[in-house]
């Protein structure tokens, strides 16, 4: 049974999807693709279909990560599929668990910037109106934070 993470920002078009490829590339890299599934989701419907952002597969393609998926909105039937849902800031971490009022799963939501090492960043900032350095700064940070997180999995 592989684990399941889901990783969440706001339009499912920019940090989730780099999350969720970045992951997807450490775990192949690692011979893991069996053990550990991704997914990726947004709490807004404004980019359902689309694919991942222009701006940030450029900044991926510079570090050799290619971004794929569509773009889909959190789905309630996510909480019992995921054994962790990852929130790129604050404010999709409130997002969330208002879906979730009897806070039944509240403890399979965590902050993506809680597995940082080499960074100090708390959130994970949204790049969509800013310029390149915001892109790679984002992909800097989510390579950071999982593979922080790829080594909270395996202990």
């Amino acid at each position: 049974m592989a684990y399941k993470l889901l990783f969440v920002c706001l339009g499912n078009i920019c940090r989730s999807p780099s999350a969720e490829n970045i992951m997807n590339y450490l775990i192949q890299e690692r011979g893991l693709e069996d053990k550990i599934m991704c997914d990726s989701a947004g709490t807004s419907s404004d980019h359902i279909g689309a694919s991942p952002d222009r701006r940030m597969q450029a900044a991926a393609g510079r570090r050799g990560i290619k971004l794929i998926g569509q773009a889909r909105q959190f789905d309630l039937s996510d909480f019992e599929t995921f054994d962790l849902i990852l929130a790129m800031d604050r404010s999709n971490y409130r997002d969330i668990l208002q879906l979730d009022p009897d806070n039944l799963y509240k403890d399979k939501v965590r902050l993506m910037c809680d597995f940082a090492t080499q960074h100090r960043d708390r959130e994970v900032p949204d790049p969509y109106y800013g310029g390149e350095a915001g892109f790679d700064h984002v992909i800097n940070l989510l390579l950071d934070a999982c593979d922080g997180l790829l080594e909270e999995i395996l202990k």
